[in-house]
């Protein structure tokens, strides 16, 4: 049986001014500087907080990642930001393709798949997201939708060490719908399925699998006791330190 340390990921979104950001990086990294919950913790700032944030966390157990990255290193790309960039200023992980890149930016596979690869070149560990709308749940495609964006984004030589997959069910974003532990379950252990006819069963089974669609301190616990949740992508509630850390503490 493979043991894989959960992650649990705060994305920001557009959210936080510098002293909000700064204040909250603080409050989660004087946490973790007297307890060790079994996990990672990461925090993903709006662009223009990773700087002051990864300065003020900077010699903590507390990760910095971007929520987003470009596919080149560099060029005519105004109001893009590289991956050499996000690494440049202390981050570790890079955000690709989470929904509302893909709906708000009209983001494909490929484009994903392209910015994924970038972010492997910079050193940085991709988080590659995937997810079926509504709509697709509906409609029975929820594991042919999952199956479909993994094989599409997944860049060349992800391996468990450099590459974080995050399912999204993107019904279940910020509205408070949560997927069931059953159904949680059911997407995850497809998804490694896949990975292994992609990477290999021992990557497969070494690669971590997060949860985003509305993870939260009441409901945490039971989706990460799931044998194929590896941690969760978080959102609003990684916008206050005290659900953060509870979130963290159900690992």
């Amino acid at each position: 049986m493979t043991t894989r340390r959960k992650l649990i990921a705060g994305n920001w979104k557009m959210n936080g001014l510098k002293a909000d950001g700064i204040a909250l990086a603080k409050g989660i990294a004087d946490k973790l500087a007297s307890a060790s919950p079994d996990c990672d913790l990461l925090v993903c700032p709006p662009f223009t907080l990773i700087a002051p944030v990864a300065d003020a966390v900077a010699g903590s157990r507390l990760a910095v990642g971007g929520q987003d990255c470009h596919a080149k290193t560099s060029g005519a790309h105004t109001g893009d930001t590289s991956p050499a960039m996000l690494a440049d200023l202390g981050c570790k992980y890079a955000i690709v393709g989470h929904s509302e890149r893909r709906t708000d930016h009209a983001e494909t596979d490929s484009v994903v798949k392209a910015k994924a690869a970038a972010a492997l070149a910079a050193g940085l560990v991709a988080i590659v997201c995937i997810g079926e709308t509504l709509a697709q749940r509906d409609a029975g495609q929820t594991i042919e939708v999952n199956r479909s964006q993994i094989n599409g984004s997944l860049p060349e030589g992800a391996n468990a060490a450099n590459t974080v997959i995050a399912y999204e069910p993107v019904w279940a974003i910020g509205t408070g719908r949560v997927a069931t532990p059953a159904q949680a379950q059911e997407v995850h252990a497809a998804i490694r399925a896949e990975l292994v006819k992609l990477i290999g069963a021992a990557e497969a089974g070494k690669m971590r699998i997060l949860y985003g669609g509305s993870m939260k301190p009441d409901n945490a616990r039971e989706l990460l006791a799931l044998p194929d949740v590896d941690g969760g992508l978080i959102g609003g509630a990684a916008l206050k330190v005290a659900d953060f850390w509870a979130i963290a503490e159900s690992c």
